[in-house]
């Protein structure tokens, strides 16, 4: 979920040089959240002990950032989409309610928002496609947060594997309006939303099976749009 939407807005468009402070900006940056939401929700005793690793990833993520707008200047303009997404983390945070499912749901559609920037980056002008790779890649993702619940944490709760069935089936009926090749992806995801919770699946097979369909999902929306 960090990786793709960022190799998904780089391959769409052309690779730079600016690609490799934005990479560095975004992996350091999610460091940076991952170590504020451990802040945030931690007993106040403890939390002086969070503090050196916070500081070490927010600093570092903000040099690189820096770097990539010395580069691009223009790429500011992206900034305010992900401020939403990143206050529905933090305050999931601060409640110890990271696990939910909106919380889950704001992360992985922040996330995908990373498809525009890189591809600004790299100097793309399609915006139509631009915006239709997010749209795939957000709709894959949120349907993956609640896939993966009916499977390990809210395993046998029939709300969550009819919900998450439906938003694939919904997701499936979308995909007829950009291709059939994506009609096909999203009806097997479909169809594994729907059977695979009946059987019990590790944590790391769950994995496994996630890089699959994520790298499918993908490499089939950068080849049709």
């Amino acid at each position: 979920m960090l990786a793709t939407p960022l190799a998904v807005g780089i391959l769409a468009s052309s690779p730079q040089w600016v690609h490799l402070p934005l990479t560095a900006f975004w992996f350091l940056g999610y460091f940076a959240f991952f170590a504020a939401g451990l802040w945030l929700k931690a007993p106040p005793r403890r939390r002086p002990q969070l503090v050196p690793p916070l500081r070490t990833y927010a600093l570092t993520s903000a040099a690189f950032g820096a770097l990539t707008l010395v580069l691009d200047p223009g790429l500011i303009r992206w900034a305010p989409l992900f401020v939403a997404p990143l206050a529905v983390a933090l305050v999931a945070s601060a409640r110890r309610d990271e696990r939910s499912l909106w919380s889950g749901l704001a992360t992985s559609i922040g996330s995908c928002l990373m498809v525009l920037a890189a591809y600004d980056a790299g100097g793309g002008t399609d915006w139509v496609r631009a915006w239709l790779l997010t749209g795939i890649l957000a709709a894959y993702f949120a349907g993956t947060v609640l896939y993966v619940k009916t499977m390990i944490r809210e395993r046998g709760d029939e709300r969550f594997h009819w919900l998450s069935a439906l938003a694939h089936g919904s997701a499936t009926v979308a995909m007829t309006w950009v291709s059939p090749w994506l009609v096909l992806v999203f009806a097997l995801l479909t169809i594994r939303a729907a059977v695979l919770p009946a059987f019990r699946g590790s944590p790391k097979a769950v994995g496994i099976g996630e890089i699959i369909a994520t790298v499918a999902v993908a490499v089939t929306a950068l080849l049709v749009t």
